[in-house]
């Protein structure tokens, strides 16, 4: 296993598209997860839960994400259209991280949905410390009430992120980061 560090210090997002396979074993499906439930959760409420999409289950999700483009937008062109079935074909896994953020008696949703967004982080890191490559995004369909109604969320579930996982087809590019004098300062009262 990578040192930590250096692991966090060489993270680097990957286009879905430049994601190939194999798919993750199912160990290694069920390691990705258990690393991500491993993040602050204050009231042990576990807000949030996983869907795995591959093979023809990503397939599946795909024909709805395309119906409901094609309902959105009439107009559209049969590529576009197929454009969207393949969303979540992109890469060998999408995992899917559903916030089930609500109301509770101590805990802000606030500080649910940033737990949400933690599992997130720590699937796409422990999917780099596994030797796959990932990208975190959401894009229209993680939004729209009829793509997450017919992929089975509660009417109080929200997508916080797709995680698409596979190989990187080529080594990915570094990106600019801000200075670190744009993002930190030291409070001194």
């Amino acid at each position: 296993m990578p040192d930590a560090l250096h692991l966090l210090q060489t993270r680097r997002s990957v286009k879905p598209i430049e994601l190939t396979g194999p798919v993750p074993s199912a160990p290694e499906i069920e390691t990705l997860v258990t690393i991500a439930a491993r993040v602050p959760d204050h009231g042990k409420l576990a807000p949030w839960r996983f869907i795995a999409f591959s093979g023809d289950g990503a397939a599946a999700a795909g024909a709805t994400i395309a119906e409901v483009f094609s309902a959105n937008h009439p107009e559209a062109t049969p590529d576009q259209i197929e454009f969207e079935r393949k969303r979540l074909t992109r890469a060998p896994l999408v995992m899917a991280v559903i916030s089930r953020a609500g109301p509770h008696a101590k805990i802000p949703e606030w500080e649910q949905q940033l737990s949400a967004g933690a599992a997130c982080m720590n699937l796409v890191t422990a999917a780099h410390a596994l030797g796959y490559a990932a990208s975190w995004i959401t894009e229209w369909y993680a939004y729209d009430r009829r793509v997450l109604d017919r992929l089975g969320l509660a009417p109080n579930e929200r997508i916080a992120g797709f995680v698409h996982i596979g190989r990187a087809s080529k080594p990915p590019e570094e990106r600019e980061r801000p200075k670190l004098a744009d993002v930190l300062t030291y409070f001194k009262g």
